[in-house]
């Protein structure tokens, strides 16, 4: 396995860089946690401005978002449909940014730390499977340029990341 190399001036030239390693990366292997494992480390090792990057996948037993993959502080394990940003994004079927989590209403604050937050939910043929979480321990980290391409990531690798 080689390592993932980035040199890169701009957001949009990491995420340039990035995504096609990533694809190359998940082409080949066909067991969801080991891809959505290298995908979160992927993301974490390449911006360094990420605190925490995961996974929270949908359990039809408990109707909840059950955490997956992950890189960062210890997370909440289980987060209700309609709860906080990643339960939200769930229930919306809609990519959430917030540039600053003590202003979203219900934020579930599971590293005190966070300040800023993007969800994608992951959806593949019209079914939603879970999301992807990033935070961040910055203000307005995330932006129009990280939901362009976190979501081209999960539409792309949707069906290479679910259980």
């Amino acid at each position: 396995m080689e390592e993932i190399k980035i040199i890169a001036e701009t957001k949009e030239d990491l995420y340039e860089q990035l995504l096609p390693q990533l694809f190359s990366l998940v082409g080949d292997e066909s067991n969801p946690i080991a891809n959505m494992a290298n995908i979160v480390a992927a993301l974490k090792q390449t911006f360094p401005y990420y605190s925490w990057v995961g996974f929270y996948l949908f359990e039809n037993k408990s109707n909840e978002l059950v955490l997956g993959p992950f890189q960062g502080k210890i997370a909440c394990t289980r987060i209700a449909i309609g709860k906080g940003v990643c339960g939200t994004s769930y229930q919306k079927r809609e990519t959430i940014i917030v540039p600053d989590v003590n202003q979203f209403p219900g934020h579930i604050f599971c590293d005190g730390d966070s300040k800023s937050e993007i969800v994608v939910p992951i959806i593949h043929q019209n079914k939603i499977f879970g999301v992807l979480d990033v935070d961040s321990h910055n203000f307005n980290s995330f932006g129009e340029t990280d939901k362009k391409y976190l979501e081209k990531l999960i539409s792309t690798i949707a069906q290479k990341i679910i259980l």
